[in-house]
């Protein structure tokens, strides 16, 4: 992957930004590799995704930054620069379902997804051998029904511990307590084997049979204190008749999560990913 710097930003939309942000680049020589805008008309907010080559600069990310930042201010943006060469680090979290972790084990290891995975953290231990088959640490914590306190309590040194940039609840099937949410807010992503918002919560492929549903999907989102209503990255569908009983929902579903949760990741450590409210612009 060549070396790239990612300009993100979001901001109350105007005339003149990207011909401001484009000049500036160029007043430094960068080559400006990918493009993304949008502008919401509803909200009045304007999105900016910029790939810049750094090879073709003549300062560094720091100096780029600290010059930026007069016309941040002019703006009223919220923005970010990033390094590509700088890999993000990621801590799986999963329970006793295989599907999601195993397929993005293999993504990672066949370079798919750039970023360093640094643990995986499970409330079982069925996960532990195909985990260090990978050579990364797998950290048992058990869950009391009674008293999740404690065990969340180390989940968070871990996270903190791994330094973290970002965990990925690869069907983690505990609920994260609210002050876990806000610590890493915009940081978590969850895979929900529904297509959210219908069947929210426990069991939904068996709720969506009950319901007789032609479509059943998968949705990759932020994880927030409201239970499966962070802002959505990613979704897909497959179709199912009534030919299909509850066990060939789940066994489609599989699938689509895997899918889902892999491009949401990917997007998410790409920096293709803004959050604006409780909604997300992606520039896949």
């Amino acid at each position: 992957m060549s070396h790239s710097y990612r300009l993100v930003v979001s901001c109350p939309d105007n005339v003149g930004i990207v011909a401001r942000v484009s000049g500036f680049i160029a007043e430094h020589g960068g080559s400006i590799t990918e493009a993304s805008q949008h502008s919401d008309l509803d909200a009045g907010r304007f999105f900016m995704r910029y790939e810049i080559s750094a090879d073709s600069l003549d300062v560094t990310s720091e100096q780029l930054s600290a010059s930026f930042k007069p016309i941040a201010e002019s703006f009223n943006m919220n923005w970010t620069l990033s390094d590509s060469s700088i890999k993000q680090r990621v801590v799986l979290m999963v329970s006793k379902e295989s599907h999601c972790l195993a397929d993005l084990l293999y993504r990672w290891r066949s370079g798919e997804l750039d970023c360093d995975i640094v643990g995986v953290i499970s409330n079982h231990d069925e996960m532990r051998a195909v985990t260090e088959w990978h050579d990364i640490p797998y950290y048992h914590v058990p869950v009391d029904p009674e008293n999740k306190a404690p065990a969340f309590g180390e989940v968070q040194r871990l996270v903190d511990e791994l330094r973290a940039d970002c965990v990925v609840l690869a069907r983690y099937m505990q609920i994260l307590p609210p002050d876990v949410c806000e610590r890493y807010s915009g940081r978590v992503i969850n895979i929900h084997h529904s297509f959210l918002p219908s069947f929210a919560g426990a069991r939904p492929y068996h709720q969506a049979y009950q319901r007789g549903v032609k479509l059943i999907g998968a949705t990759c989102h932020y994880v927030t204190e409201a239970l499966d209503a962070g802002p959505i990255i990613e979704q897909d569908i497959h179709r199912v008749s009534h030919c299909h009983a509850p066990q060939d929902l789940v066994r489609f579903g599989r699938d689509v999560e895997k899918a889902v949760l892999a491009r949401g990741l990917r997007w998410h450590l790409e920096d293709r990913v803004i959050v604006h409210g409780n909604k997300t612009v992606v520039f896949a």
